[in-house]
C-alpha cells in the first residue's frame, strides 16, 4: 500500500528537522497545520483527495502572492512564496498538458450533453474531482466557456 499524503508530509517533517532545513520545515509545519485544521473543524479524517484539494488551494495562494509582489516588486518575498510553492508542488499530481485539459474538457461536455452556459455546473462537476491539483480551475472553467460558447 502507497503511503498517504498526510503520512508523507509528517515524513518530510522529521526528515527537515534532522536536515535543519527551517524554510522546508516552515512550510511542511504550515500544510500539517492546515490539514489537522480542516480535520479539526469538519470532524474528518481527510483523504488524499481533500488534502490535494488543500494543498492546490494553498498553491494557488502562494502564485497570487507571487504576483502581487512583483508589482510591488519585493524579490525577497517572491523568492520565498517560489519555494514555498515548489515544496507544494512535491505534494501535487503532476500539472496536465493543454491539450490533455482540452480533451477532457470535450470529453466532459460530450458525456453530460453540455450545449450552452446554463449546463456549465455539470461539466465542472464532472472534471473538478479529476483535474483537482493537476490544473489550474479558473483555466479549466475557460476553456469549458470557449467549447459552450
Amino acid at each position: 500500500m502507497s503511503v498517504s499524503l498526510k503520512e508523507r508530509v509528517t515524513q518530510e517533517i522529521k526528515t527537515a528537522m534532522r536536515e535543519k532545513d527551517k524554510a522546508r520545515l516552515g512550510i511542511l509545519r504550515l500544510v500539517s497545520a492546515a490539514i489537522k485544521q480542516k480535520e479539526v473543524d469538519e470532524r474528518i479524517e481527510l483523504d488524499d483527495a481533500q488534502i490535494i484539494a488543500l494543498l492546490d488551494k494553498m498553491a494557488k495562494q502562494r502564485n497570487e502572492s507571487i504576483a502581487q509582489f512583483q508589482k510591488a516588486d519585493r524579490q525577497d518575498l517572491i523568492d520565498t512564496e517560489q519555494y514555498e510553492l515548489g515544496v507544494l508542488k512535491e505534494f501535487l499530481p503532476e500539472q496536465l498538458a493543454e491539450a490533455e485539459i482540452e480533451q477532457m474538457v470535450a470529453a466532459a461536455i460530450e458525456q453530460t450533453g453540455a450545449s450552452e452556459m446554463k449546463d456549465m455546473g455539470k461539466v465542472m462537476g464532472i472534471l473538478k474531482p479529476q483535474l483537482q491539483g493537476r490544473a489550474d480551475m479558473g483555466a479549466v472553467s475557460g476553456k469549458i466557456k470557449q467549447q459552450l460558447s
